[in-house]
């Protein structure tokens, strides 16, 4: 299953809640992403053998182009309890924590905007918690999307699992294409690249 230039398959996972109940929240944004790329991809999820998460297989990268192979992920399980899913396909695709780009909502960024990095706390993330203690490590790409702080005196928790309001729905297509435009770059190009471009 390695691609031409030997870098191996990549996962890429959307860290969000499974359910239609849970779809237009903010702390689903990750879902959103990878829907995006399935859709770019010309393929929908459908259940992983594992039994733990649903999948999507194939290349990112303009057709005829040796485009790495890709695995995109969504757990099947709860944002806290994700983490086993992500290994359990981690192994069975042999894809070292190196090759696993996670997407999920970053409180510390305004609503809009985009962060790529490698590694790093979890900042109370939940979901990249649940990862980092599932794989052993938390050197694994992360692409942000910012959600803002909640106003007032909003509880955090009720926040993210809030919809968007009206005005940030109109943005939120912008901010998930960029997501998924981001992701093709980390695949592509690397991180340096990556964050040249959409750490704005």
């Amino acid at each position: 299953m390695d691609d031409d230039n030997g870098s191996g398959v990549w996962l890429v996972v959307g860290l969000g809640n499974p359910g239609s109940s849970y779809s237009g929240h903010r702390h689903n944004v990750g879902h959103l992403v990878v829907d995006e790329l399935a859709r770019r991809m010309g393929s929908g999820f459908r259940a992983h053998k594992t039994g733990r998460a649903d999948v999507v297989e194939g290349r990112l990268g303009a057709p005829g182009t040796t485009a790495p192979r890709v695995v995109l992920a969504k757990a099947r399980s709860y944002m806290n309890d994700s983490g086993g899913a992500i290994k359990a396909l981690a192994t069975f695709y042999k894809v070292p924590a190196a090759q696993v780009i996670a997407i999920h909502d970053e409180l510390d960024i305004d609503f809009g905007t985009l962060r790529i990095k490698l590694g790093g706390g979890d900042n109370g993330h939940n979901g990249l918690k649940s990862m980092r203690s599932s794989l052993g490590t938390g050197d694994f790409f992360r692409v942000r999307a910012g959600i803002g702080r909640p106003p007032g005196r909003q509880d955090v928790a009720d926040f993210v699992l809030s919809n968007y309001s009206g005005v940030e729905r109109k943005e939120l297509p912008f901010q998930v294409d960029s997501a998924a435009d981001a992701v093709e770059s980390l695949v592509a190009d690397g991180l340096e690249k990556t964050q040249q471009r959409y750490n704005s």
